[in-house]
């Protein structure tokens, strides 16, 4: 098995799926800091293989680069993962991916720009309480989807753990950990806990994220 090469940095929530991914397959990684206190993204050699000079950035031996966060997470299980973790049979298949897709553009997307920067990448001065509220309510809207999927299966797209689940988990430590206000989601709550307990997500999402704080 090849060592994966990650450019990116631990506290970009990409990157933390991206290696919580690489941690539940138990995949060997040598990962490199790059991007916001960082630097290095806009290199011509980072460029070379990331013309958006964004993170992660994959290499898998001697393949091309990859960037994208869905589409080396699909690399990865495609690759690297168990049936159950991303099924074979494409109808099965199909319905995890769907989740994860649902989790990338209604969960991630509604929480890290709109909610997460604001409360924590904006010094308290600035911030909008009314834009926060605003976007809190966008996303409870999708959370309370959440919920319910949650009320009869384990996890996100079924009764086990699989790429939806690195999809849709990862922004939960962050959204449990900032100062906001959450409805009581009881079903939510309880697979988040699950999640604390699985050792990758420990490792690799339940990261401080003080570097990224603007507090002036």
């Amino acid at each position: 098995m090849a060592m994966l090469e990650v450019w990116g940095r631990r506290t970009s929530s990409n990157v933390q799926a991206l290696m919580w991914c690489i941690g539940e397959l138990g995949l060997p990684y040598n990962r490199h800091d790059i991007g916001h206190r960082y630097g290095g993204n806009e290199t011509p050699e980072f460029l070379s293989m990331n013309p958006n000079g964004t993170v992660p950035v994959l290499q898998d031996g001697d393949s091309g680069p990859l960037w994208e966060t869905g589409a080396i997470l699909r690399y990865l299980a495609d690759r690297y993962g168990k049936d159950e973790f991303w099924p074979k049979d494409y109808q099965r298949r199909a319905s995890v991916d769907k989740w994860a897709e649902w989790s990338k553009l209604n969960i991630a997307m509604a929480f890290t720009s709109p909610i997460f920067w604001r409360v924590v990448r904006t010094a308290p001065s600035k911030q909008d309480q009314g834009a926060i509220d605003s976007a809190i309510a966008h996303l409870d809207r999708f959370l309370d989807i959440a919920e319910t999927q949650l009320s009869t299966q384990l996890f996100i797209a079924g009764d086990t753990f699989t790429l939806a689940d690195i999809q849709f988990g990862h922004i939960l430590f962050r959204y449990f950990d900032i100062p906001i206000t959450r409805k009581e989601r009881p079903n939510l709550r309880r697979y988040y806990d699950a999640l604390t307990n699985r050792n990758a997500y420990r490792e690799h999402v339940m990261i401080e994220y003080e570097e990224l704080r603007v507090s002036h």
